[in-house]
């Protein structure tokens, strides 16, 4: 049976979905072992062609905004490069994270060009568990919420691990030993983070839209395992 989107918006204009995490958003020839898209499936799902408006990477789940006509796309990309724009994402990182910090530290992409990149990131929640790493008897956890303000690839993964807080299950950009302790003790293999809301304005409807995505099983398992939170 072919996977079914959760979709958690929809008018005349866009569709937008609670992408899973590992779901690519179309085909790419940097991941020829996917079999599955959000394109694809949601176009079979609704029974027309749709178009995506902006990207979500494969290992993180969330909002996801798509048009029903070519036509919207721009309109809703000049909407998400507005700064009132707002992205909210929720993660779980290793340590204890401060209460707030801004971080501007410029990114390197694919083409070898340097990007200004900017995110904000604050604290949720502060969590040590009895589990045993390294010389440590116990583990320090953090969930955190970020805003990233310039959208660059792999933005909030990479200022993480530049704070040597790295995402849980992320990898190459998190912790290897971590991700091997989240794999033994709970079977985790996914990343925990999650585009959670999107706030933009409507360029066709005038208004300020909230788009929320709840988060997935294994991320509010991690919540519970840890102590974390209930959402």
């Amino acid at each position: 049976m072919e996977l079914e989107l959760e979709i958690v918006y929809e008018d005349e204009y866009i569709l937008a979905i609670n992408k899973a995490a590992g779901l690519l958003v179309h085909r790419t020839k940097l991941a020829r072992d996917a079999k599955e898209f959000a394109l694809q499936i949601l176009r079979d799902q609704v029974g027309y062609q749709v178009t995506p408006i902006h990207r979500l990477d494969r290992k993180t789940s969330g909002v996801l905004l798509f048009a029903k006509q070519q036509e919207f796309v721009h309109p809703f990309q000049l909407a998400l490069q507005d700064d009132n724009t707002q992205k909210r994402y929720l993660a779980i990182v290793r340590g204890y994270f401060p209460d707030e910090i801004t971080v501007d530290y410029p990114l390197i992409n694919d083409s070898g060009k340097t990007q200004e990149a900017l995110t904000q990131f604050r604290l949720i929640q502060r969590t040590e568990v009895p589990l045993p790493f390294g010389k440590f008897e116990t583990s320090r956890y953090s969930l955190i919420e970020a805003f990233p303000r310039t959208g660059r690839m792999h933005q909030i993964r990479k200022h993480l691990n530049h704070l040597r807080h790295p995402i849980i299950g992320d990898r190459p950009h998190g912790c290897n030993k971590q991700n091997a302790l989240f794999l033994k003790e709970f079977g985790l293999e996914k990343m925990l983070l999650h585009a959670e809301s999107l706030r933009i304005w409507h360029p066709f409807l005038e208004k300020e839209l909230v788009i929320k995505a709840g988060l997935s099983a294994h991320f509010l398992e991690m919540n519970e395992q840890l102590g974390l939170v209930e959402f």
